[in-house]
């Protein structure tokens, strides 16, 4: 929570929010009411952002929903059994662990399709998949506490000493990259994704439309390359 707080003030996007709603409410052409602006923030909530619509149908859509759910479930039920039955006296629900390596898993499904085929440097720019910068610190940690984590669970089932103890440190310690590296990962995208995505449909609605100008009712042009290759160099 700390590292988010100040890696969203060190980036200004709380500045960057005020101001673009200060300005959105000067540019209204229409003054919508709280019932109007509550349907549309539920709307948003529940397609934009659980279902990520705004990615469109395709394989993008799908390994963002596997690895966002995933990591939800998986840390949801981390919490729940480290904080909730960590005692020896407690009994923890087999649903938990079960629910733990569901999103484990999905977390490892969605983040690894992500990172061999859909990110834009490996499939629009041709960059090899093993070029790594500082903007992938978040994906890569998820995914490898993710992976970690379920080597442990298999080491520790199956009572190999010594290996699942090593396996339970890095999973520790990958897990202190992952949190503690917030202030210079992507970490924090997970939370302001979604608030810009409902000041977007607000913007859409009140007829600020975010100070840029509506599409015109006039037919696509793209040119003869539109039907030789789809578009996917940014």
């Amino acid at each position: 929570v700390v590292g988010t707080f100040f890696e969203m003030l060190h980036k200004k996007n709380f500045t960057y929010f005020f101001q673009n709603a200060k300005k959105a409410k000067q540019s209204a052409t229409k003054n919508i009411g709280v019932g109007e602006k509550t349907s549309i923030i539920i709307k948003t909530v529940a397609s934009d952002i659980l279902t990520t619509a705004e990615l469109g149908a395709g394989q993008r859509r799908i390994a963002h929903v596997l690895g966002m759910w995933g990591t939800i479930l998986f840390w949801a039920t981390s919490a729940i059994m480290i904080f909730c039955y960590s005692t020896t006296e407690s009994e923890t629900p087999s649903i938990y662990p079960l629910l733990w390596h569901l999103g484990a898993i999905m977390t490892c499904v969605g983040g690894y399709w992500f990172w061999f085929f859909l990110r834009v440097d490996v499939s629009a720019e041709g960059n090899p998949w093993y070029r790594i910068v500082r903007a992938d610190l978040f994906v890569l940690s998820l995914v490898i506490t993710a992976t970690l984590g379920l080597i442990w669970s298999y080491l520790q089932s199956k009572n190999i000493y010594g290996w699942d103890t090593l396996f339970l440190i890095l999973f520790g310690l990958s897990n202190l990259v992952l949190f503690g590296g917030i202030y210079w990962s992507k970490f924090a995208h997970m939370f302001y994704k979604p608030g810009a995505s409902i000041q977007k449909r607000l913007a859409e609605a009140d007829g600020s439309n975010e100070n840029l100008p509506y599409p015109t009712d006039k037919p696509k042009q793209f040119g003869l390359g539109i039907k030789r290759e789809a578009p996917k160099h940014y």
